[in-house]
């Protein structure tokens, strides 16, 4: 009992806080991160501008080695760079996976590459296969996401091209690949092209479009997603100026039209030469970005379908890039902002169970969805940075307020305190965990000016 007190006492001594989706630091270190992704595994797979790929573990640390290294092939003029990611849906049988990169002329190059037949952690970059190249007149709105459907095929959203408003009103030509979604069929070659085109693509056998073009009118879809347990593709189409919009649709059918540069999410833009609205696909969601907003561009994002917080089940998470505003939207439409923020959030991702995460590009962090606090602190005190958690190994903490961390003490739900570190001063804490038995754990961080925070803490 007197334990059990002791905790209770922390807890009326504090004020309470109520947060209902927090994203907590998971992995730092990383270099202008671009997109999350995994293969089937504990791994998840951090894709760096520069052109590496990074392989961060489950306990939060980095291999040294990088998975893949084409920074040789990549080039970041503009809106360049190593930008997608994707396994092929038998990775585990064949090994292929498939990224995007702007080439040394600033094109997208669309390529395969192979796992090493005797190191699961490392790529062979000798392995490239060419799989599709798009000319690029202006060094943005590139290629972004590439990922592949329930029905095996390989999804890929292309930005417009470039420059304002779409100045060859490439999004609406369909003898372009410019400003489309595009499917094609990896498995099956054919035409001359080391990929096929499915016979139920929506524009096949009209030889005046081009056949790999699924859905088009879309100016810069940078980071979209498909949500299997729904059949719904999500994208997140960065606007020109005044409206971000995210679309959803029936990955089943195709044809879709998403309107610009006719329109700007559902604003009038450029309607010259366009089609009746009653033929155009509206955004599911829009917000503004014009000029006394804090907004500029919307990171699309993925849906929640992990099962450590059945109350996010279904939620479509999505940020945006400038005011670092996290938000969720449910099935019909409604959208709930978050209290947190978070610097430049350029791209989400999921592990295998479903949870969901965020990289930072500005800060080379990588963040994930944890309600690791009892919203319980000293009014004063900002809470510090506990990662990894849930933790393995190593555990670290970072005060956020300068002030130098004094005590930390961990407890376990009984009571019992499990590690005391005391006269610390120090605003960076490391401490091996490794003999911790797993579970659920209390972490109580005081300051040299005797504040205190209790977080819970998960061990491996």
């Amino acid at each position: 009992m007197p334990k059990i007190f002791a905790i209770v006492s922390i807890l009326m001594c504090m004020t309470v806080y109520s947060q209902d989706v927090n994203f907590d630091l998971f992995a730092d270190g990383f270099t202008a991160p671009l997109a999350i992704e995994n293969a089937g595994d504990d791994r998840l797979f951090i894709v760096e501008r520069a052109g590496v790929i990074k392989i961060l573990n489950s306990d939060g640390s980095t291999n040294t080695d990088p998975f893949l290294d084409i920074s040789s092939l990549v080039t970041t003029n503009g809106e360049g760079g190593l930008l997608g990611l994707t396994f092929h849906p038998d990775y585990g049988t064949n090994g292929y996976f498939y990224v995007n990169y702007a080439d040394s002329n600033g094109d997208s190059q669309v390529s395969r590459f192979s796992v090493q037949a005797g190191d699961p952690d490392l790529a062979d970059p000798a392995s490239e296969l060419s799989i599709i190249n798009v000319e690029q007149p202006f060094p943005e709105h590139n290629i972004g996401t590439l990922t592949f459907g329930p029905d095996g095929y390989l999804y890929i959203g292309s930005g417009d091209g470039g420059s304002a408003g779409d100045p060859g009103d490439r999004a609406q030509d369909l003898s372009l690949l410019l400003g489309k979604m595009l499917r094609l069929d990896v498995d099956n070659p054919g035409g001359g092209n080391n990929y096929g085109i499915p016979a139920d693509n929506p524009f096949v056998g009209d030889p005046l479009v081009a056949p790999e073009i699924w859905a088009y009118g879309l100016r810069n879809p940078w980071k979209f997603s498909i949500d299997e347990d729904s059949n719904m593709l999500w994208i997140g189409d960065v606007g020109q100026g005044d409206v971000e919009e995210i679309d959803r649709v029936d990955i089943s059918s195709g044809g879709y039209n998403f309107g610009w540069r006719c329109y700007e999410g559902s604003e009038p833009f450029n309607t010259t030469g366009c089609p009746d609205p009653s033929e155009l696909e509206f955004p599911f969601y829009e917000y503004s970005s014009s000029n006394g907003t804090d907004e500029c561009s919307v990171t699309g994002g993925v849906v929640y379908r992990g099962s450590t917080y059945p109350t996010l089940e279904g939620l479509y998470f999505f940020a945006d890039f400038c005011s670092g505003i996290i938000g969720t939207l449910d099935n019909g439409g409604n959208v709930t902002f978050h209290g947190n923020t978070m610097n430049t959030p350029v791209s989400f991702g999921k592990d295998i169970n479903g949870e969901v995460y965020v990289a930072s590009i500005n800060q080379g962090r990588v963040y994930k969805i944890f309600d690791d606090d009892l919203g319980i602190a000293d009014s004063n005190f900002a809470k510090p940075v506990m990662y990894p958690n849930p933790v393995q190994g190593s555990l670290k903490l970072t005060a956020q307020n300068g002030t130098p961390i004094d005590e930390m003490i961990i407890r376990d739900l009984q009571g019992k305190t499990v590690l005391m570190k005391r006269d610390i001063g120090n605003t960076n804490i490391e401490v091996n965990l490794e003999r911790l038995a797993t579970g659920l754990y209390l972490v109580e961080t005081t300051n040299q000016e005797g504040n205190s925070f209790v977080q819970k803490l998960v061990k491996l």
